[in-house]
């Protein structure tokens, strides 16, 4: 045992990372956010990683005597528990009674009517640091209402599972969308609330003016104990195909490949850390099957074969090693026997696109990296501008 602890301290402190700090999230921090919320209607955008210990935030806000109007929910749902995609429709919390307003279904921002009844906002959603886990976007469109309603805003910030390192290409605005918003890359290693003042800060937010975004009333309830060379492993999986650490590691590099024929192991116990296709000749195979959160994944029922890079959270942080590993997609593309058919995507996602022409145009692994430059670096300054913890370099 104490040898098996020397090793994993060792190779943490390789990455540059910190073992085992006593990290509490924002939501935590109750004293520095409750009396901001006497004698007010409060809004409340959450979902089922909202926790205070063992409490949902909105029941121990209720118990603090602190009157919750409403709810907004983001993909997935209030539970958690809806499909990837699902959109969500509005309906009533059966324990309170409180009014549930989607924002991942009919729109994607509160109208003017929602906030009628409220006098703050809050924002506690458990991220994970990737540019097209659609919760940031959730976020801003949360932040724009906040500023055309002249509503202050309230962020528990929480840790960033992948807040350790940044990489990937970044964005071109041109072609955002929900699961990309912003001229960031893959990997933007911050939490949320730095994410929102980088939103504030660099006028992304889009009001008329864009220089409005200034004006808005944002406090963030900062975590305690946390930097981003910490490891992070949230207690309540943030959504139904990230149900442990492992795949929330995996799930920027591998989540790429969604945009192919390739399936990433929705429907496995596994997801994102599982991956292949029928056609593919490999001596590892898997079965994608229904389930909670995967209804009806990819090659249902069909035996795929493919990869498997499951093991301990050690072993993923190696093999991770602090970069988006592109080499998977890279391999996959030459294992498919159909290369005209690797590639299910169209013009939307101009990352993608690129990335398919250079893996087609057998472009090597270090030149696609060299690709992502001066962009990312760039990125890299900006981001310093608005961090709220020490960095991991």
């Amino acid at each position: 045992m104490k040898k098996t602890i020397f090793l994993l301290v060792f190779l943490l402190g390789c990455l540059g990372l910190t073992v085992w700090s006593p990290i509490q999230p924002g939501a935590e921090q109750t004293a520095l956010y409750l009396p901001l919320l006497q004698g007010k209607k409060v809004g409340v955008f959450a979902n089922h990683s909202s926790r205070v210990g063992n409490a949902h935030l909105v029941d121990m806000l209720r118990s603090h005597g602190i009157q919750v109007t409403k709810i907004f929910v983001p993909e997935h749902g209030f539970r958690g528990d809806a499909d990837d995609g699902d959109k969500i429709e509005n309906s009533k919390d059966a324990k309170t009674g409180i009014p549930i307003i989607s924002l991942y279904g009919r729109k994607v921002k509160p109208a003017p009517s929602d906030l009628e009844d409220v006098d703050v906002l809050i924002f506690d959603i458990q991220d994970v640091g990737v540019r097209f886990y659609t919760f940031i976007s959730s976020l801003q469109r949360l932040m724009e209402a906040a500023v055309e309603n002249d509503k202050p805003l309230i962020i528990l910030d929480r840790p960033n599972p992948n807040g350790f390192y940044v990489d990937g290409p970044v964005m071109n605005p041109k072609y955002k969308s929900f699961t990309g918003m912003q001229p960031i890359p893959i990997v933007h290693g911050m939490t949320v609330g730095e994410y929102a003042k980088m939103l504030v800060g660099e006028e992304w937010l889009e009001v008329k003016p864009r220089s409005k975004a200034k004006f808005l009333k944002l406090t963030v309830i900062p975590n305690a104990h946390y930097s981003h060379k910490s490891l992070y492993e949230p207690p309540v999986a943030p959504s139904p195909n990230l149900p442990d650490i492992q795949s929330i590691y995996w799930y920027p590099s591998i989540g790429m490949m969604e945009g192919t024929a390739i399936s990433v192991g929705r429907g496995t116990d596994t997801p994102f850390q599982v991956f292949g296709h029928p056609a593919i000749k490999t001596a590892f195979s898997f079965k994608p099957t229904s389930r909670t959160g995967a209804r009806h994944p990819s090659y249902e029922n069909k035996i795929c074969h493919g990869w498997n890079l499951g093991g301990t959270r050690r072993e993923t942080l190696k093999k991770i090693g602090g970069k988006l590993q592109i080499r998977y997609i890279m391999e996959a593309y030459r294992a498919f026997p159909d290369k005209k058919r690797f590639f299910a995507i169209g013009e939307s996602d101009s990352d993608m696109n690129t990335l398919m022409r250079q893996i087609r145009d057998g472009v090597s692994e270090s030149d696609i990296r060299k690709s992502w430059e001066p962009r990312l670096s760039a990125f890299k300054l900006i981001r310093k501008q608005y961090l709220l913890y020490p960095d991991f370099e």
